[in-house]
């Protein structure tokens, strides 16, 4: 178990390392995926505060979905997140997929949040 976490926190910063240097600019869109939900901030890394975020906790997105753990759950978050992210003015971020491969929830998050206004 122990190892399975480092290497998490091994990709996660691998991935980290390249944003910073890629863009210093723009505000980081990070994603968490759990077992049972996923969440996602826009962060402001050089002000070190959260501008936006949205999760499948929250009451409204709870009552309308069935699970908070697939692609529609993951897709709703995105879209949400990219509503809250326009209205705070911040059209574009860099995405941070965290330790996670690009497929599945964090595809169609990402996919969901370009779709709603954001670009990375």
């Amino acid at each position: 178990m122990a190892k399975t976490k480092q290497l998490y926190l091994r990709r996660q910063g691998r991935t980290r390392k390249k944003l910073t240097r890629k863009s210093t600019l723009r505000p980081r869109l990070s994603v968490f995926r759990s077992g049972k939900h996923i969440y996602a901030q826009v962060i402001d890394d050089t002000a070190k505060t959260t501008l936006a975020s949205a999760s499948t906790l929250e009451k409204d997105m709870r009552s309308s979905l069935k699970t908070g753990a697939d692609v529609n759950a993951a897709g709703q978050v995105g879209k949400a997140i990219a509503e809250r992210a326009i209205a705070k003015g911040v059209k574009e971020v860099v995405f941070d997929r965290g330790g996670y491969k690009f497929h599945g929830r964090v595809k169609a998050l990402a996919e969901a949040a370009r779709e709603g206004g954001l670009s990375f």
